[in-house]
């Protein structure tokens, strides 16, 4: 395709996802033979504390596992919303579990966090039954939901209040993630970061060690909402600096919010975010991951 025909396309498929709901239309579009998919196992006591689960069709025994958080500037968002990622990992071979957690104004800094270690723990204790290796789990989010996997990944804290470790993770993977964000600009998640005084120990940069698992990090280089050269580049270059493994991916045909969308079938071809997970999952991985190798289209 002609970069002028790509440009138009790209013009005239934003204005259609524009003129419904975006989301709608992605899941729409998402095809359901793929997988198969249990919905709202609850792993603790409030509502919001529930996730669902999509496994590969058919199925596979020993998959690894993505345990994803979503991103919404901890206002808003729903499991709901992202089947169009859990078909995309789940069309590879991958074990899903997209997770609610706790939102403001119901919660504020940590308690998201402390969801977050609920719900792997749950995955940990329990993902056997649904075909996976739990000796394969990733946490993976978007926005502020790589956020919440690289406070799991790299802060212990979290993990460790429900007698796990980070060191459980064969990796983690952010996408468009905010890992360091002091003073707070955006209005909406001031408060739940109590600015002025947002503690200096809510920010991921600050816990990053030797022992954190393997990073992936992809970001948009057209990202009005997270600095990408802040916060992924400098999370990669602190992580690099403490002999952590990690890669980072700069896509120029996305924005925030369609970097998680290019996941999607409608809109692979934007970035190859799909193809990034599944190799970083395969390379981190036991030698002969179940993970399949050909990409689905």
């Amino acid at each position: 395709m002609s970069s002028k025909l790509l440009q138009a396309f790209t013009l005239a498929l934003t204005a259609f996802l524009a003129a419904c709901s975006p989301i709608k239309v992605l899941n729409a579009l998402t095809p359901s033979s793929t997988f198969t998919k249990t919905s709202s196992i609850a792993y603790g006591t409030d509502p919001r504390q529930q996730l669902d689960i999509y496994r590969p069709a058919p199925a596979i025994t020993n998959a690894p596992v993505v345990v994803f958080f979503y991103g919404g500037s901890w206002n808003n968002g729903s499991k709901d919303d992202y089947g169009f990622v859990g078909e995309a990992l789940a069309s590879r071979g991958i074990v899903v579990v997209i997770a609610d957690y706790r939102l403001y104004p119901q919660v504020r800094y940590p308690a998201f966090l402390q969801d977050g270690a609920q719900a792997v723990a749950w995955t940990y204790q329990h993902i056997a039954d649904y075909g996976a290796d739990p000796q394969q789990l990733y946490v993976m989010g978007h926005s502020s939901g790589a956020y919440n996997a690289s406070m799991l990944a790299l802060d212990a804290r979290w993990l460790n209040d429900v007698g796990l470790s980070p060191a459980l993770f064969k990796g983690w993977i952010g996408l468009a993630g905010p890992y360091d964000f002091l003073p707070i600009e955006n209005r909406d998640v001031r408060p739940v970061f109590f600015f002025p005084d947002s503690p200096p120990e809510s920010q991921p940069i600050n816990h990053v060690s030797a022992g954190a698992p393997p990073s992936l990090l992809i970001a948009s280089t057209d990202d009005d909402l997270v600095n990408p050269a802040r916060n992924t580049g400098g999370l990669a270059q602190k992580l690099r600096a403490a002999g952590v493994p990690v890669e980072a991916f700069y896509f120029d045909k996305t924005s925030h919010a369609t970097l998680v969308a290019s996941l999607s079938r409608p809109l692979r071809w934007l970035a190859p975010v799909l193809d990034r997970v599944t190799a970083f999952i395969q390379a981190t991985g036991p030698a002969g991951s179940s993970a399949r190798q050909s990409p689905t289209k």
